[in-house]
């Protein structure tokens, strides 16, 4: 049994959760909606934003990347397998790339590579102990070092209004540029998080058959090993490690792992249920129990959904999948016992979008969202580098706020649009310190709403659960374990706290 009837109980008065009384001006929320694109840097994508802490007269010691063993580079490692990605054309080779300054740059520059944004760029390492080595205790310059695409880590994008369609939103509403990914590392990982500040277990791993997905650590127990035939240097070669894993020594999921019910990557076991992935396959996690925020909200009879663009065509095997590129990682609630297949709680709260978020449109239009709910784009359109061009996702997701701001449900809606993770590419800016799992790196985040400040850059600290923060504050819910926990290592650390995102709201 889940503990979330008695965190609501116990929790009422110690977790800091706020009930909304009759006059607060909270109460004119009545939809919150959350739309989770893909794997961007906040510099990656609004470096250039007017007002915002971007790269605009950046000193070289706030962007240098430094080698493996410390030192300056003398130029940035050329991109490893080239800049774009596979079956791309026109292709930037990766000799194409070679002696890069030690610098970030555009990708989309005309004098340089002129890769527009509608070209599907080569994937880059996004994992939970490189995004650590990465920032290098808040340095941020290892990004080019501990990365397997070499200088393709410091690229970015200038956008305007013109090029980039969120950018208008943006201008037009709230952009909050000290907001931070919530755990380190990838898509997996801040999925858990965006859903239940929680990072998942695979218990007795290893007597499992997940044993050699435990990740071997150096001396100081917060890095990974490097193999000893590792490339010293960056310029000659991404690095080798003894062993990266999903899996932390103590047993706990960082890295991808697949949901233990279909639709998954994992296929059913041989004659086996075929709602269910193969549980000895080594990558299938075991079905999780831990309170979400979906929990706390069905204990008060609050409705909610997850939306996910193409979830049927997963479901049905659809011959043409894999041109929506469908991401069964990308499913947190698919993960958890009380959502597995048959159970009234899946048929109730996981919902298929459509393909292309046709049938989330449809929603939005006729104004059935539920109080709560979450919106994740099919593969194709959620800007991930390697699979999907930053363009097409950014039209998708301008198209969503265009419908929802013609919904019935407008007037009394706030939207939330953010990127999971940085996608392994550098941001300046240093998260602040807290617990084990992060903050990660600095990613984009939009706040849409009649409510919403027009025109307004936010400065104000959030992170991924700041999300959670203010559905928790807006429907009187216990804070999770998992943010009060965050809350107690930012304080320990001498940090600001998080914000719940009301600081960028005007509320009658």
């Amino acid at each position: 049994m889940k503990p979330a009837a008695l965190l609501l109980a116990a929790c009422a008065l110690v977790c800091g959760a706020v009930p909304v009384r009759a006059a607060d001006p909270l109460a004119a929320i009545e939809t919150i909606v959350v739309i989770y694109a893909e794997n961007r840097s906040f510099d990656n994508l609004y470096g250039y934003f007017p007002g915002a802490n971007g790269l605009t007269g950046l000193k070289p010691d706030q962007y240098l990347q430094r080698d493996r063993d410390g030192s300056v580079m003398t130029e940035l490692p050329r991109i490893w397998g080239g800049l774009t990605a596979r079956g791309v054309t026109p292709a930037v080779t990766e000799a194409q790339t070679a002696h890069l300054p030690n610098r970030p740059f555009a990708i989309n520059d005309p004098a340089g590579f002129n890769t527009p944004l509608a070209v599907v760029t080569r994937d880059l390492w996004h994992l939970f102990y490189q995004n650590q080595m990465q920032i290098d205790g808040g340095r941020n310059d290892k990004f080019a070092a501990f990365a397997d695409s070499g200088g393709l880590a410091m690229g970015h994008y200038r956008t305007s209004e013109e090029t980039l369609p969120l950018w208008r939103v943006a201008r037009k509403y709230t952009l909050a540029d000290n907001f931070f990914m919530a755990a380190f590392g990838g898509s997996y990982l801040n999925h858990q998080w965006l859903i239940c500040a929680c990072t998942p277990r695979y218990e007795h791993a290893d007597k499992s058959p997940a044993k050699d997905k435990i990740a071997v650590l150096d001396a100081g127990g917060k890095a990974l090993k490097l193999a000893a035939n590792s490339p010293k240097s960056a310029l000659d070669g991404p690095p080798k490690f003894v062993r990266d894993g999903q899996l932390t020594p103590d047993f706990y999921s960082v890295n991808t792992m697949q949901p233990p019910y279909q639709p998954s990557r994992n296929p059913p076991a041989a004659g086996g249920d075929p709602a269910l992935a193969d549980p000895a396959n080594p990558t299938t996690l075991p079905p999780q129990t831990a309170t979400t925020i979906g929990d706390l909200l069905s204990h008060k009879g609050i409705d909610w959904a997850w939306y996910s663009g193409a979830w049927q065509m997963a479901l049905d095997h659809a011959p043409d999948l894999d041109k929506v590129v469908f991401q069964y990682h990308h499913q947190p609630f698919n993960y958890f016992a009380d959502m597995a297949p048959g159970t009234p709680a899946r048929a109730a709260h996981l919902k298929d979008g459509g393909r292309d978020g046709a049938l989330f449109i449809k929603a939005i239009d006729e104004g059935r969202l539920p109080p709560v709910t979450f919106y994740k784009p099919q593969g194709n359109l959620n800007e991930h580098a390697g699979y999907a061009a930053v363009l097409a996702g950014d039209e998708h997701i301008a198209e969503l706020v265009a419908h929802l701001e013609k919904s019935p449900q407008w007037a009394h809606m706030v939207v939330i649009i953010t990127y999971d993770e940085n996608g392994g590419i550098w941001d300046h800016v240093a998260p602040p310190k807290a617990d084990r799992w992060g903050p990660g790196s600095r990613i984009p985040a939009l706040i849409v709403s009649p409510f919403a400040r027009k025109g307004y850059v936010d400065h104000t600290q959030y992170d991924t659960d700041s999300i959670l923060r203010l559905i928790s504050r807006r429907f009187g819910l216990p804070l999770l374990p998992g943010i009060t926990a965050r809350d107690a290592a930012l304080k320990a650390h001498g940090e600001k706290p998080m914000g719940d995102l009301t600081q960028a709201l005007t509320l009658p």
